[in-house]
């Protein structure tokens, strides 16, 4: 059974960085997507950033390039997401996806996953 446990999220002022984790247990296919998304009150949930697991390859949204990376620790068992220069737009609850993604082009979207975490609030204010 996969689970995916966020931790991380706070409050920050503008500009400022947090780093987001996800930890995750059983995930036994190497080819296996990770990807954070977030969902912003009264907007959907869009997908930020997402990483390969097997070959670390990365992906990202065009209003998080340059600020957002994504990574994982060599054990494979967690997740990152660092934010830089936060701005209040980022405010959002931030969640942990996983699953097999048969088509890269639907990476972002919220339906290409099958894992989901609980999410952790990231609040960017002044």
């Amino acid at each position: 059974q996969v689970q995916l446990v966020e931790s991380g999220g706070g409050s920050v002022q503008p500009g400022g960085s947090l780093r987001l984790s996800c930890t995750t247990s059983g995930i036994t296919r190497r080819n296996f997507y990770m990807a954070w998304f977030r969902q912003a009150p009264g907007k959907e949930r869009e997908g930020v950033a997402v990483l390969n697991r097997r070959d670390n390859w990365t992906s990202y949204v065009d209003s998080v390039k340059g600020r957002f990376t994504v990574s994982q620790d060599n054990a494979k068992t967690t997740l990152y997401l660092q934010m830089n220069s936060l701005k209040p737009e980022d405010t959002a609850v931030y969640y942990c996806a996983a699953g097999p993604l048969v088509n890269l082009g639907y990476r972002f979207r919220e339906g290409s996953y099958a894992h989901w975490g609980q999410g952790t609030q990231v609040t960017v204010s002044s």
